[in-house]
């Protein structure tokens, strides 16, 4: 079992237990500092370590299958992968992409993962070699993991991705039995079994009851379809029947709060920070506007501050509806128009902020730039203040 100190050195990139920037192309020098003003993000590794322990609580001690998908949440795949990797509560981690697999094991990440997606025959080869998972769900999976093993040369380690009414992916429940019969005949692992809830609380409730009857359907002709799993970051929250063996939360493991109910609890932690420097302070004169359109103008002698960050960052241009911005622990409205590389914000009567100061966009500092907080103001989805952050931009853990 990890320990929170194996678990935090998990995330300095093992070079000396220093943070390690990321950006693109993988890891390079710890070099963000005071010399920098273009923006980045920093990933709280003692927040997503907090949140898989609370998510497991809820799940009353069940294992995680934890979600990295789309660049792991807009924190970044690599980063986030070894840190759930380290964690004892994670048992496995569930990707949507061919790639996204490739890129944890490159980054090390020796636990389980599991591509909840059709693969091409080659890239399932590829994937059986890097001891990746498989998620099955094609009439033509027997056929298809015969001619895997053969190429690969081993078994073909599966999870069974069926259909209970979501109609989206998976194998449809209703003509699931003779599939699993013919699938089970074939040199594979049957390692577990799930489908994906529609957050429709009572039809839920039907899903989970025909993917529970199907196992114990392949149980009576001696097959073990392994751990079944259907609860997303919802379920988790607020359909405890919904948890079977493991649950495969996403959202929440990276402080996103899931339901009205977890806001109140406040118990998730947001995990991630966006943070940039400012660039320039002016004073406006009466009358003087900023940025396109001259949207907001000063009634008086104000001085704003420009920061090196905008809606291509990740930052929503809704955010000049009421968002603020955290520079030396005081609180700042952004005026104007955010656009695609600056943002501004109006600082009042003093210059009581440099060129060089460290700014918080997002982050758990205050609740005024939480997350959830600036993607209610700048009216703007939950998750898409998480997804799209720029992948271009430099991941620090911290």
């Amino acid at each position: 079992m990890a320990t929170r100190r194996e678990f935090l050195g998990a995330t300095a990139g093992l070079v000396g237990g220093a943070a390690i920037e990321v950006g693109p192309l993988g890891p390079q020098q710890p070099s963000i500092g005071a010399d920098r003003f273009d923006p980045w993000i920093e990933i709280i590794a003692e927040n997503l370590r907090h949140n898989v322990e609370v998510t497991s609580r809820m799940a009353g001690g069940r294992r995680i299958i934890a979600v990295v998908k789309n660049n792991g949440y807009g924190l970044g795949l690599a980063q986030v992968g070894r840190l759930f990797d380290a964690h004892p509560s994670v048992t496995a981690l569930a990707v949507v992409r061919f790639g996204e697999a490739l890129v944890l094991r490159e980054a090390g990440v020796g636990k389980p993962i599991l591509v909840m997606a059709r693969t091409t025959e080659g890239e399932a080869v590829e994937l059986v070699r890097r001891d990746v998972r498989l998620a099955l769900l094609g009439d033509d999976a027997p056929d298809f993991c015969r001619r895997v093993a053969e190429r690969a040369a081993r078994p073909v380690g599966v999870h069974l991705y069926l259909d209970t009414g979501m109609s989206r992916m998976g194998h449809p429940i209703g003509r699931a039995a003779e599939w699993v019969a013919e699938v089970a005949k074939e040199r594979v692992r049957i390692e577990g079994a799930f489908t994906e809830l529609t957050e429709d609380p009572d039809f839920d409730r039907e899903q989970v009851g025909k993917l529970t009857a199907l196992a114990e359907q392949a149980r009576g002709r001696g097959i073990t379809l392994g751990p079944l799993h259907a609860a997303s970051s919802a379920g988790v929250d607020h359909q405890p029947e919904t948890h079977l063996d493991l649950v495969r939360p996403g959202f929440m493991l990276y402080g996103g709060l899931v339901s009205p109910e977890a806001r109140d609890k406040k118990e998730l932690r947001a995990a991630v920070r966006l943070r940039a420097r400012v660039v320039r302070v002016e004073q406006l004169q009466p009358g003087e506007g900023v940025s396109y359109h001259r949207r907001w103008k000063a009634t008086r002698p104000t001085w704003v501050a420009a920061l090196p960050l905008g809606h291509v960052d990740g930052f929503p241009s809704g955010a000049t509806k009421g968002c603020e911005i955290l520079i030396n622990g005081k609180l700042y409205p952004v005026v104007g128009s955010v656009s695609a590389s600056h943002t501004i914000v109006a600082i009042g009567d003093q210059p009581e902020v440099k060129v060089g100061d460290l700014a918080t966009i997002m982050g758990p500092d205050h609740p005024s730039v939480h997350p959830d907080t600036v993607a209610s103001r700048a009216e703007y989805s939950d998750y898409g203040i998480y997804f799209h952050l720029s992948p271009m931009l430099p991941r620090v853990v911290v």
